[in-house]
């Protein structure tokens, strides 16, 4: 058990283990300022960033809390009847990061299953990509329309970003970072019409406007890591 948590602590940079520490300290603070007794806001604050640390070192691991996270956030989105988010992260996120990780568990980077080998987007996969987004969010749009959902725009813009998001995570594009990124600033955009009625949801944006952060060092991350591949890989 002690060499496994040795090894956990040299697996991660100084300044991912510093992201990491600060955003729990930040999701922490914010709960105890603006909640205090939502738990299930703070947990499943805490176990996304974890999952976004995982994710910027392309480890599947992070695609298991993804999954953790996406229930537990289906269930906060349906308590202030934003169905879209509901709908989204249960019926789309979730399966989506399963699959996910099955993808990223046979395609490890020279037989390292803790980095999963990142690859291009092809044009064919980017068309896909584009019609099923728009089909997505027409059919979504209107579902949520006939639910009455809070926010409807923003609410139809976060299903849009997220799937192409978990359309790309599956597909391993260094692009799924900037999709999840673009989708943290409509949550922020969300949750924050959402707190000027109820300041208990304060710590919801705080988890968000982290998520945002790790998802750009994500992103920065990926782009190295698919540099370093390829020069491997031509060697």
């Amino acid at each position: 058990m002690q060499k496994k948590l040795k090894a956990m602590y040299y697996y991660f940079s100084t300044g991912e283990k510093l992201l990491w520490c600060i955003s729990v300290l930040l999701i922490i603070v914010s709960f105890i300022i603006f909640d205090r007794g939502n738990y299930l806001v703070l947990a499943a604050s805490l176990i996304g960033v974890t999952s976004l640390i995982y994710d910027a070192k392309g480890n599947p691991a992070g695609q298991v809390l993804m999954v953790m996270f996406s229930m537990l956030y289906g269930i906060i989105s349906y308590k202030f009847a934003y169905y879209g988010e509901m709908a989204t992260y249960l019926g789309m996120t979730a399966p989506m990061s399963v699959f996910a990780l099955v993808s990223w568990l046979r395609n490890p980077h020279n037989g390292n299953k803790a980095e999963v080998e990142i690859a291009r987007l092809k044009k064919a996969e980017i068309f896909n990509m584009v019609v099923f987004a728009i089909i997505v969010t027409v059919v979504f749009y209107f579902i949520l329309k006939v639910f009455n959902t809070s926010n409807l725009v923003p609410s139809t813009a976060s299903v849009t970003t997220s799937f192409l998001a978990v359309y790309m995570t599956y597909k391993r594009s260094t692009f799924f970072a900037l999709a999840y990124a673009a989708n943290d600033i409509i949550l922020i955009v969300l949750w924050t019409l959402a707190a000027l009625s109820d300041i208990s949801y304060i710590p919801v944006i705080t988890c968000f406007v982290l998520f945002l952060i790790n998802d750009i060092y994500t992103f920065i991350n990926w782009t190295r890591m698919h540099k370093r591949q390829e020069i491997s890989q031509t060697v």
